[in-house]
């Protein structure tokens, strides 16, 4: 097999795979499946990425590489932190519902090797960043908020931010909502997110 056939059956298991995980769980696909239904040998799939977990952690880099770069963008410019959280939070949640793999990528890939995860670089990309608890830390000082602990205030962001996605299928049933209903609620929580997190630090 040359290289471009091979670059293309890699790139159908990690294409079929990404389909099965959406329509059935992470946890309900096993790796014969998705050679089976990629037309590729199993032998081949265990050659490309030895074990699901591989396979995994390669399907998440490629579907957060880009969104990541945005995300730290976002937190290292020179722009006001109001500015800077308002943005944040609305690119993450677009983020989340263009790509439904996301959020259960991350907690699959978590409880399965809890020690690698955060080593990930892709993992990295979606965590706060150094320029931005320092500005947390100067403007407090300045008086322009009040004095907050980088690290907390960015945990508070992202759990605002990913919660309701880990839980979506519960808040759908709970509400009655059909997956237009429910995409367009999680959509409408990007002002009552960034209002919550302003009024929180707001001096």
């Amino acid at each position: 097999m040359d290289s471009k056939q091979a670059n293309n059956s890699r790139l159908k298991l990690m294409e079929t795979a990404r389909e099965l995980f959406i329509a059935k769980g992470v946890d309900r696909v096993g790796v014969r499946e998705i050679a089976t239904n990629a037309g590729v040998n199993l032998s081949l799939m265990n050659y490309y990425f030895q074990s699901k977990e591989n396979l995994l952690e390669q399907i998440f880099e490629d579907s957060i590489k880009n969104y990541g770069q945005t995300l730290r963008q976002i937190l290292n410019s020179h722009k006001s932190i109001d500015q800077k959280v308002k943005e944040y939070v609305y690119a993450y949640i677009d983020m989340l519902s263009k790509d439904p793999l996301i959020v259960p990528f991350v907690l699959s890939i978590i409880h399965r090797n809890a020690e690698q995860a955060p080593r990930l670089k892709s993992v990295q990309t979606l965590y706060s960043t150094d320029a931005f608890a320092k500005q947390l830390k100067q403007e407090a000082e300045k008086g322009n908020i009040k004095p907050v602990d980088p690290e907390q205030f960015y945990i508070s962001m992202i759990s605002l931010i990913l919660f309701p996605f880990a839980i979506k299928p519960l808040v759908q049933y709970r509400l009655g909502l059909n997956d237009e209903e429910i995409a367009l609620s999680l959509q409408s929580r990007k002002d009552h997110i960034y209002n919550m997190l302003m009024a929180s630090i707001k001096a």
